[in-house]
């Protein structure tokens, strides 16, 4: 059975906190929920309670992808996150698959831009390799095009979503394959110069 969302905004959560609240992390029960009910850098927005977590820590543990990690009681059981080693992925992979387990489908420019607290990206071509890397092991694919949203947006497909074939280039595709067509148009145009100046000549020495 394949993961559900509620197993996806936990597991992200966890990975998002091992990154940015080192200090805190492994998560408790309560850490969870909160992690997983915020306001702010999640989309959808959820309201879990705690029985909810605790059901999706569960199926997660069952998959090798979370564990209990320390514990002295009841109240102060923690989780952690074995996701990395499980699908044997970098932190590179592991930030934008987090980003995409919270927020949803984005562009690269978005989650180069909100990873940052996660995974230092050297650049936007490194963003798309590493999509490119995580699309030929099916943990990524291109979202369906959504009318007003200009961009070629990515989806984790963990839950079985599906994405869609890379479509023609349009006015929304990415800035490198903009700037290769307006390589190549620059090229043809040169060759028209030139070949009107040969001609030019012809005419010239008639």
């Amino acid at each position: 059975m394949l993961p559900d969302p509620a197993e996806l905004r936990v597991l992200g959560c966890l990975i998002e906190k091992q990154r940015t609240t080192p200090d805190a992390y492994p998560l408790t029960l309560n850490s969870l929920r909160l992690a997983c009910n915020q306001s702010t850098n999640r989309d959808p927005v959820v309201d879990y309670d705690e029985h909810m977590i605790r059901g999706a820590l569960d199926r997660l543990g069952a998959r090798g992808w979370v564990r209990l990690a320390t514990w002295s009681d009841r109240r102060t059981k923690k989780y952690r996150h074995l996701f990395g080693d499980a699908l044997n992925l970098s932190a590179a992979e592991q930030a934008l698959l987090c980003l995409l387990m919270l927020r949803g489908a984005q562009t690269p420019a978005e989650l180069r831009q909100r990873s940052e607290r996660l995974y230092s990206f050297g650049s936007g071509e490194e963003v798309d390799e590493v999509l490119a890397d995580l699309g030929e092991r099916g943990l990524v694919a291109e979202a369906p095009h959504e009318p007003g949203r200009r961009g070629q947006r990515f989806t984790q497909v963990l839950d079985g979503g599906e994405g869609k074939e890379a479509p023609a280039p349009t006015a929304g595709t990415s800035e490198s394959a903009v700037a290769a067509r307006v390589s190549v148009l620059e090229e043809g145009l040169g060759e028209l110069r030139r070949d009107l100046d040969a001609l030019r000549r012809e005419l010239g020495a008639g």
